[in-house]
């Protein structure tokens, strides 16, 4: 007799979108939040989404996050190192491991 495979529905849905209890469940799955496991999903040339997964017993979401892109990172880290203001930083040589203890 053969066996029955049963293929759960697959659901996009966005994270404020999902109800309260799929929400709580999200929360628990991922406690210390979603960086971690993020998935880039390319929808098409220059266009894509970012998601995590979520499991029921029924149905098996791929659940939307907004994420906002800094890209400035690279131009503002260039400003902050520009300005050192710790006057002879640049005059301060390594002391050899051997003297630290003395």
């Amino acid at each position: 007799m053969a066996k029955e495979i049963k293929s759960k529905k697959r659901l996009v849905v966005s994270a404020q979108n999902l109800p309260e209890e799929l929400q709580a469940e999200l929360k628990i799955k991922y406690p210390d939040g979603f960086n971690e496991h993020m998935i880039r999903i390319e929808k098409g040339f220059n266009d894509f989404f970012y998601a995590v997964t979520l499991e029921t017993d029924e149905i098996s979401y791929l659940v939307k996050l907004n994420v906002k892109i800094d890209a400035q990172v690279e131009d503002d880290d260039k400003d902050y190192y520009e300005d050192d203001e710790i006057e002879g930083a640049d005059e301060i040589i390594d002391i050899p491991d051997d003297m630290d203890n003395e």
